[in-house]
């Protein structure tokens, strides 16, 4: 099962790597060190709203860290980045809430907080490389850039989310349960004893976790209420604000009565207006096409128009398109209509098994 790491092995290099206490981040742990390199774990604590409240899932978290590091003799640094992540991570993340988008922290918080802030840190603490449990591969491009690559893993692979990562710091980062499978990775765990081994994986908001997202929200934004209203302009309810909905949304809406399902097709952000179409094959629910903000390369963007694949949310398969520039954003045509498509969220480009970068969805089209 042993697999190459994303840079060729460099005995007794400093790796910093940040340990999550799941089990992939442990298994990068063991594979470091199985390479010979030189590995310091630390553990990033990136929220506390909720620590007065008995609420604190860093606490299970750090608990596994430090296990983990125990078996396998390394040691462990503890850093608080809670205030570098609200002011970088969540206050945007609640702006595009405000604004009606449906936005991906996750993406953000690996640019701004695991890619940024933890790098620098971990430089400031001797290392010259980092490494993450991420589903995703390198593969060094010249002296001071890197291509990122998918992972072995077609259900796990991440690099959707690390699509804006700067490829300067991909050139010095490691990822080395890229080229296994969970499954893999939970059998090296058992083998090794580790008590995160069976530990489900996280999901929900980065470093937030899972949470009722409606309840959640309500803490740091009051209600917007306005109309439910269908394709045809006909009332069928009431919402307590566009932010607690997402493009594609089916459960929650309120909507009774014979027939279909009722889905979200739109937000229109005048009125306060919540566009439902019912059936999840109703045309309004499909586009041809999409706007998007300024994109972000790695390392370079392509020749224009580009002609490749995009995945416009992670859990979806990659569709054909064909991307052209359009003022300081771009214009992507869909091969065939592509559903819920959500601004706010990432299209993001890949060409094969290489993520050339994405750019945030600003409007749907056709």
């Amino acid at each position: 099962m042993t697999a190459a790491p994303s840079l060729p092995p460099a005995p007794g290099a400093h790796v910093m790597l940040a340990l999550s206490g799941g089990v992939d981040s442990a298994v990068a742990a063991f594979r470091l060190l199985e390479q010979g390199y030189r590995v310091t774990a630390l553990f990033m604590k990136n929220w506390e709203d909720d620590d007065d409240e008995g609420f604190c899932p860093s606490a299970a978290d750090f608990a596994s860290a430090r296990d983990v590091c125990a078996r396998l003799e390394i040691p462990l640094h503890a850093v608080n980045f809670a205030r570098d992540y609200r002011e970088r991570v969540f206050t945007r993340f609640l702006a595009d809430c405000r604004a009606g988008l449906t936005p991906n922290p996750d993406v953000l918080c690996n640019r701004e907080i695991k890619f940024d802030v933890y790098w620098r840190h971990a430089r400031a603490l001797g290392a010259t490389l980092m490494a993450t449990g991420h589903y995703a591969r390198c593969a060094p491009l010249g002296t001071d850039q890197a291509l990122l690559k998918t992972s072995r893993d077609a259900d796990k692979d991440q690099t959707y989310f690390l699509h804006t990562v700067d490829s300067s710091v991909l050139r010095h980062t490691l990822f080395p349960v890229g080229d296994l499978t969970k499954g893999d990775v939970r059998a090296i765990a058992r083998h090794l004893g580790l008590g995160n081994a069976d530990r489900k994986s996280s999901t929900g908001i980065c470093f937030i976790g899972e949470r009722h997202f409606k309840s959640f929200l309500r803490r740091y934004l009051s209600d917007a209420p306005g109309p439910i209203e269908d394709v045809d302009g006909a009332p069928k309810g009431r919402h307590d604000g566009l932010m607690y909905y997402t493009i594609g949304q089916r459960h929650g809406l309120g909507i009774g009565g014979p027939g279909a399902p009722w889905y979200v097709a739109a937000k229109r952000l005048a009125g306060h207006t919540l566009v439902v179409a019912q059936g999840r094959t109703h045309p309004a629910l499909y586009h041809g096409g999409c706007l998007t903000g300024a994109p972000v390369w790695l390392p370079a963007p392509p020749a224009f128009p580009w002609r490749g694949l995009v995945k416009i949310r992670y859990r979806e398969k990659a569709q054909a398109c064909t991307v052209e520039r359009a003022g300081d954003g771009l214009h992507i045509t869909f091969a065939q209509p592509a559903w819920a498509v959500a601004p706010g969220q990432s299209a993001v480009f890949y060409e094969g098994d290489t993520c050339l970068g994405g750019a945030v969805i600003s409007e749907a089209t056709g």
